[in-house]
């Protein structure tokens, strides 16, 4: 035997085999933990990972997510109260406005009327001396006169030529040119004559005269000035004559109140120098037209004023009254959207915007009045993109710390 078999003796019995077995088993056993724990371990950690993967990739899309949705402030509108009259702005115009210009050249001799002066139709107003106008109709009177001498003799002579050809003293055809240089005679006399009435008229012009009854506006002339008159000469009026008695009022009227611009309708013009009077006018006409750019319709209104009382070009409010209440609402003017297909306006409903048409009534720089469109419940979008297109998701943020609306 070997020395280590001798040194340690050997179990043969049925005991020292199960011991044997045992601790086998236990050897086993504790390989089996070992292996487990690393599997454990092992598979945790790949779950780890595959957790933080799918956890960060899952708040990347929830960042997308929320970067898509678009932050916007929102207004409600404003209920206004039920409009039965329409306020317009306009100024009043004289009812008949002429300036009034030379036709004769010369100089002023003396100007009768002077600005604020009330004038009857044919009154004098000024004079103007026409040395070179009067000499041209003295020479075209001499013509004339010349001109119907010769006539004279040519139809004496034409008479007498006609007489002697029945005996045939003459030939025919002298007779024949006496009868057309009579003729001939006849229109240079009529050319004279022409002549004379038209330097008569230009002469005519050296008074000017009232065209109707008025005031005169405007004085644009003193004693001694050249007048230089003719239609290729850049000349000032002399004068400038308006009739207000009766004054126009033109308006433009939104289209969506057209319908208070009615023909015969009453109007009422109250005025900032007349604070506690009003005056009555009357709707006369109106253009029948939208105009396309403004959406408005050119309406004029005729007031009375026999005492003059109002100036042409006085700034006016036009009250027109409307055929039944119009409920509307108040907005801020930077919601506004002006697309190619008309105004617009960006609601929010549901979490996305809607661009909703809207019609605008009166326009009062900061706000604007809604006719139609919009109710107090509405959110508006404040300041919204020029890229904002409806069904866009948004959402609703508070304004800024002194953000005006």
């Amino acid at each position: 035997m070997a020395a280590d078999e001798r040194s340690e003796p050997h179990l043969y019995t049925a005991d020292g085999t199960a011991q044997k077995n045992r601790g086998q088993i236990g050897s086993s056993r504790t390989a089996l933990l070992l292996i487990a724990g690393a599997a454990v371990a092992l598979g945790l950690s790949i779950f780890s990972g595959i957790h933080g993967r799918v956890k960060a990739e899952s708040n990347l899309r929830h960042a997308t997510e929320r970067a898509a949705v678009s932050d916007v402030t929102v207004a409600c509108p404003k209920e206004a109260s039920p409009t039965e009259e329409v306020v317009l702005p306009g100024a009043t115009q004289p009812f008949v406005y002429s300036p009034i210009y030379a036709r004769a050249s010369g100089y002023l001799v003396k100007w009768y009327r002077d600005i604020g002066a009330r004038v009857k139709k044919g009154e004098l107003l000024a004079v103007i001396d026409t040395p070179e106008l009067d000499k041209q109709l003295e020479q075209a009177r001499a013509d004339l006169e010349s001109a119907k001498s010769n006539l004279a003799l040519a139809k004496s002579t034409a008479e007498r030529w006609q007489g002697l050809v029945k005996t045939r003293s003459v030939s025919k055809q002298s007779t024949d040119q006496a009868v057309d240089n009579l003729g001939a005679m006849q229109s240079s006399v009529n050319s004279y004559a022409a002549n004379a009435r038209r330097l008569e008229d230009l002469v005519s012009f050296e008074k000017v005269y009232a065209p109707f009854d008025g005031i005169i506006t405007v004085r644009n002339t003193d004693t001694g000035w050249l007048i230089d008159a003719g239609a290729n000469s850049s000349s000032k009026e002399l004068f400038q004559v308006a009739q207000i008695s009766t004054l126009r009022v033109f308006v433009a009227v939104p289209e969506v109140y057209s319908r208070a611009a009615r023909v015969g309708a009453t109007a009422t013009l109250t005025l900032d120098e007349f604070p506690n009077q009003t005056f009555r006018g009357k709707v006369t006409r109106t253009s029948h037209s939208i105009d396309m750019a403004s959406r408005t319709l050119n309406t004029e209104i005729d007031v009375d004023n026999p005492t003059g009382q109002l100036f042409p070009g006085a700034y006016v409010q036009a009250h027109l009254k409307l055929p039944s209440q119009t409920r509307s609402v108040i907005i801020p003017s930077n919601t506004l959207l002006f697309r190619s297909e008309g105004l617009r306006v960006g609601v929010v409903r549901n979490g996305c915007a809607k661009l909703t048409p809207i019609t605008i009534g009166v326009d009062y720089g900061a706000t604007v009045e809604a006719t139609s469109g919009l109710t107090p419940e509405d959110m508006v979008i404040i300041n919204p993109s020029d890229s904002l297109i409806d069904g866009t998701p948004v959402r609703i943020t508070p304004p800024a710390v002194g953000a005006t609306q």
